[in-house]
């Protein structure tokens, strides 16, 4: 028997939406990128794109345990000598939740070409509401 090789005309993606309130943000994030890669699909294959679509609501009710809120930080260099910014945890969930939530799920999908292309399937919104209704999404349970 041969091994299964997806054709781009083969593959068939989806709709997701995921619900974060509630939940941690490291269930959510590995959720979304086993979603976007297509692993959860029998006809997975490591070489070829065949991740589906994830929309991932009310990011900013998303749960970081422990003392996460106050000792994690994110960084980022301007480009300026001497210019690392750094930010509290806490502050970002308050300012930009939707980023988040893209940093986690990005820090789990590969760093190749295929996974610059799954990021782009990504929606994350702060609140319930999404716009993409029209695309019958169906609402996945974790």
């Amino acid at each position: 028997m041969s091994t299964y090789m997806p054709k781009a005309g083969d593959i068939t993606r989806s709709w997701y939406v995921l619900d974060a309130s509630g939940r941690t943000l490291g269930s959510v994030a590995t959720e979304a990128a086993t979603l976007l890669r297509g692993k959860h699909k029998p006809t997975f294959a490591p070489h070829a794109d065949c991740g589906d679509h994830v929309i991932i609501i009310n990011a900013e009710k998303v749960v970081l345990t422990g003392k996460k809120l106050e000792q994690k930080k994110y960084y980022h260099h301007t480009g300026y000598i001497g210019n690392l910014k750094e930010v509290n945890y806490s502050t970002l969930m308050k300012t930009k939740p939707e980023f988040v939530v893209t940093k986690a799920v990005k820090g789990m999908v590969p760093d190749t070409v295929i996974g610059r292309k799954a990021l782009t399937r990504l929606r994350v919104y702060k609140g319930a509401e999404h716009s993409h209704a029209s695309q019958a999404p169906v609402v996945r349970e974790f």
